[in-house]
């Protein structure tokens, strides 16, 4: 469990400047890359930087799609998504740069205090079906939809990663390396089986999201990664038991979690069947809200100007 420490120190072997951008801590390391906390070379905001892994750099092929889904997704605009502010897919190790957003991922939400009020997971859908609608709208679909994603806010959850959103109309698998790009235990069917996908698989994912919100439990059982994304490309023949959960989560989950794509609702649909306010305050249980609270007093950069970061 990480819990709420925040960004950590650079390591030796990280790099202190990337393009101009002088690197100040760690926030994050993943299947991708690593993510690094800096200042906007203009403006000054906090920028979170990702740096993609030396293996993934040295596949072509992931740098030229790399280029052009970055470049599309700086044009996505929508309220709960983090914008894209700078890239460079032509660098040594290509780089995407986003807003930085103090907040507690859900990942380490569920883990330090437990499963969401129905309430609470339903705004969550909500919020996250618009800013995938607005995703989808550009013409991207995000592909990696997960708890880890999803970062919890006073102001509402924000949509986090599109270093691996791609092109909705091309068909062929993305992999690199050998390996299929995304997160097994959160596939559509359709994804975990090699497939073509839609914006309907990030529907599917959502749906994984919220039903793990309200339980704390993977729909899918427990297990490795395979072991749960082969269970889910099974959805069809023995589809997960979701009696526990209460209305309307459950026709929610129901619709989101259909085996075929064509089924599933569209991220505008999701959001309406949510039943969720656009904005609400207070929406966080006091534990959580108190964390977050602290992990942004604790984690937001002092101002550049200060003598403690000349």
């Amino acid at each position: 469990m990480r819990g709420t420490r925040g960004p950590e120190p650079l390591r030796d072997e990280d790099p202190r400047e990337i393009a101009g951008y002088v690197l100040r801590a760690r926030i994050g390391e993943g299947g991708m890359g690593t993510v690094f906390l800096t200042r906007g070379r203009q403006d000054g905001l906090p920028v979170a930087l990702k740096l993609i892994r030396r293996e993934h750099a040295e596949n072509d092929k992931f740098r030229r799609r790399f280029a052009r889904e970055v470049e599309a997704a700086r044009r996505v605009q929508g309220r709960h998504l983090v914008p894209v502010v700078d890239h460079d897919a032509e660098a040594e190790r290509p780089w995407l740069a986003t807003r930085y957003v103090p907040g507690l991922p859900l990942d380490e939400a569920l883990g330090q205090f437990g499963p969401l009020p129905l309430d609470c997971v339903l705004r969550l859908a909500a919020c996250a079906a618009r800013a995938l609608s607005a995703v989808h709208a550009a013409g991207l679909i995000h592909r990696d939809v997960k708890p880890a994603n999803l970062l919890l806010t006073a102001q509402g959850p924000w949509l986090l990663d599109f270093g691996i959103a791609r092109a909705a109309d091309s068909t062929s698998a993305l992999t690199t390396v050998g390996r299929m790009v995304g997160t097994p235990k959160y596939m559509s069917p359709e994804h975990a089986l090699g497939r073509a996908l839609t914006p309907a698989s990030d529907m599917f994912t959502l749906g994984l999201v919220a039903a793990e919100a309200a339980t704390g439990r993977h729909p899918y059982g427990e297990g490795g990664g395979l072991v749960v994304a082969t269970r889910i490309a099974g959805t069809s023949h023995e589809p997960p038991d979701l009696s526990a959960h209460p209305e309307p989560l459950r026709r929610l989950l129901t619709a989101t979690l259909s085996s075929r794509p064509e089924d599933r609702p569209s991220a505008s649909d999701v959001a309406s069947l949510c039943m969720a306010p656009h904005d609400a305050q207070d929406w966080l249980p006091p534990a959580v809200s108190t964390a977050i609270t602290s992990l942004h007093h604790t984690t937001l950069p002092p101002d550049p100007r200060t003598s403690r970061w000349s």
